[in-house]
């Protein structure tokens, strides 16, 4: 027999759906905002709530922002003839700690991963094609994540963008390959920036 009032299973449920939590985590934080006094769990659902209300994404680039078009896309101060294609939004945060670049961003939510289901129609690609077909764009970074799922987006977005009239060119190897742009330190970041090279 369950003991487990519903609202306490319901969260536990809710927090292990989150990745990187699993049961025992998800119970650890349940009953920590049971016992917690402090207001932590009043915090918590309203910064929730305010998260789904305050953000949208860009309808230019695809980035998380409070408004469209977002601070980057709005910028004079950004070369518009630059994309830098991204897989996830932590992904434009980990480029701007560098503070190397100075274009704009292009993020596609993910990257091609048939055993995952996830294939380019999935992701933001058709709207980076509309983006370069403007004839406004000289060149396209592609700084997907250096593994299989981000090096086979690159090659598909490669030859999609052949024959458009845009330079492609890829982030330098200074990334280790497995690894995810967010977790690079900016030395190594900035390196492979400078670094990159054409495809």
């Amino acid at each position: 027999m369950d003991t487990t009032p519903k609202a306490v299973t319901r969260l536990i449920e809710a927090f292990a759906q989150l990745p990187g939590i699993g049961p025992k985590s998800a119970s650890r934080l349940t009953y920590f905002l049971i016992r917690d006094a402090s207001g932590v769990s009043e915090s918590l659902a309203d910064a929730l709530h305010h998260l789904k209300t305050s953000t949208v994404f860009c309808l230019t680039c695809f980035n998380i922002a409070d408004a469209s078009p977002c601070a980057v896309c709005a910028s004079e101060e950004r070369d518009g003839t630059v994309i830098c294609v991204v897989e996830e939004p932590l992904d434009v945060q980990a480029i701007e700690r560098t503070r190397e670049y100075g274009g704009r961003y292009h993020v596609l939510h993910g990257a091609i991963s048939p055993i995952d289901g996830v294939g380019p129609d999935d992701l933001r690609i058709r709207e980076l094609l509309n983006r370069v077909a403007t004839g406004a764009v000289h060149e396209v970074i592609l700084a997907t994540n250096p593994s299989l799922e981000g090096e086979n987006t690159a090659m598909y977005i490669q030859k999609k963008l052949a024959g458009m009239g845009v330079k492609v060119t890829r982030l330098a190897r200074g990334l280790p390959v497995g690894g995810d742009l967010e977790y690079a330190d900016e030395i190594t970041l900035a390196r492979a920036l400078a670094g990159r090279s054409e495809m």
